[in-house]
């Protein structure tokens, strides 16, 4: 019993702080302006079940697409298992499942092999990353806590399967021991092999020691990292879905007009028009700062994965530019979190700090973009970080006038002479009768 109640207690104490950091994280992403993304919604679930779940911009690069795979699908179905443990810990059950016979041996069968893979895939990954050094996990903004924290969860993940695959091990020679309460269920292709000949030699004590501790190690050690997650780039788990179910459905090459600009044009344009009911001129223009974003992008700015794809084949990054666009919407996540703290202290009013988005993004960024949408197209969870970079972009000019040179000849040129060109529109043709 009391160990019972001890599980309740501990399990209630994770799923609480787990609670309170998912709505943390709701009321940032709803410091954004409210848009309505309520329309095409069988083709929003369709986005959501061929990218999120089926991730199919993984398969571009095969390597990292398999490796991930198996440890997408041994979280997913690894964590089933969770289920029958939760069970036990409040009933003081052992394998209540096991009910279901040979399919309970061949489920236990399958995530043991599933946990090997996810075990091998996770050190792959850290050789990827530590050995090999992939260009793309060796940029300046993955320096210090973004390094950290990937290598944390790999080898959270790690413990977490050595720690299942010993609990199993020591199980397995409990049964077949015929020790009280350590009922004959399961299969164990890969403890089995890995450990049952390490611990055969233990008595029978140890091995419930060690059955018991691998137990509460690993439902600990699920809780952990349960809440370890929502301060990690590893949130994508859970928000890849709800992104991509809001995935800007228009081609990747439509840029959205500012619809207080248009108003205020058709206003100029015929004076007559009657301005809408409510209608309000414009106070400001484009994004200063997070609070000019929508709540989308700053949903996008929670469920980056850090995998570095949408730098590793943006243009101006690959020629030696400065923009990189996993580190607009890194700085974005950065900025929205500075804001909810500010908030927090100020017991729920943001007062001024003196900085901004603009604070993070230099001006060498942004006017880098040519606007191409490659790392649009790359993104394995449907992230736009050429959208906070137009908005941006447009606050500079349109608050600030503070355009490159180049581009203030452009538009001197289309407002004089309605084209990007130097020519009068009287002599646009002058070309066809040269020599």
């Amino acid at each position: 019993m009391i160990s019972q109640l001890l599980f309740c207690i501990v399990a209630a104490i994770g799923i609480y702080i787990f609670s309170k950091n998912l709505m943390r994280i709701r009321r940032n992403i709803l410091l954004g302006k409210d848009i309505s993304i309520t329309d095409n919604k069988a083709e929003r679930w369709k986005t959501m079940l061929k990218v999120a779940f089926g991730q199919s911009k993984m398969s571009a690069r095969p390597v990292p697409f398999v490796l991930h795979l198996i440890v997408y699908v041994g979280f997913v179905l690894i964590n089933a298992e969770v289920l029958e443990i939760f069970i036990d810990g409040i009933f003081g059950t052992h394998r209540v499942l096991s009910f279901l016979g040979s399919f309970y041996n061949l489920a236990i069968g399958f995530f043991e092999i599933l946990a090997l893979g996810v075990l091998v895939s996770c050190i792959i990954f850290l050789i990827r990353r530590h050995i090999v050094k992939l260009a793309r996990f060796q940029s300046p903004e993955l320096k210090g806590q973004p390094n950290r924290d990937a290598t944390t969860i790999l080898i959270i993940e790690i413990v977490l399967m050595a720690a299942l695959l010993k609990m199993n091990a020591a199980d397995q020679i409990l049964q077949a021991r015929g020790v009280e309460h350590y009922i004959s269920a399961g299969s164990f292709p890969i403890s089995r092999w890995l450990f049952v000949p390490v611990f055969s030699g233990l008595s029978t004590d140890t091995l419930i020691f060690i059955e018991r501790a691998a137990w509460w190690f690993h439902i600990l050690g699920i809780l952990a990292f349960m809440n370890y997650l929502p301060f990690s780039k590893h949130f994508h788990i859970i928000l890849a879905f709800p992104n991509t179910y809001y995935s800007n459905l228009n081609a990747k090459g439509k840029l959205n007009n500012m619809e207080s600009v248009t108003q205020e044009v058709k206003l100029m344009l015929d004076p007559s028009l009657t301005p809408p009911d409510g209608y309000q001129p414009p106070s400001s223009f484009g994004v200063k700062d997070i609070q000019d974003l929508s709540w989308k992008n700053l949903l996008d700015a929670y469920s980056c994965t850090e995998c570095g794809r949408c730098t590793s084949v943006c243009p101006q990054n690959i020629t030696g530019k400065l923009l990189s666009p996993r580190k607009i919407v890194m700085n974005v996540r950065d900025r929205v979190e500075e804001v909810a703290k500010n908030i927090d202290t100020n017991k729920g009013t943001f007062v001024d700090d003196g900085k901004n988005l603009h604070s993070y993004i230099s001006e060498e960024e942004l006017w880098a973009c040519n606007t191409c949408n490659a790392c649009v197209d790359a993104c394995p969870v449907n992230i736009n970080p050429m959208e906070v970079i137009v908005e941006m972009r447009r606050y500079k000019i349109m608050e600030q006038s503070a355009s490159p040179q180049s581009w203030n000849m452009m538009f001197n040129n289309i407002e004089n002479n309605q084209a990007p060109w130097q020519f009068s529109p009287t002599d646009r043709a002058n070309w066809i009768h040269q020599d």
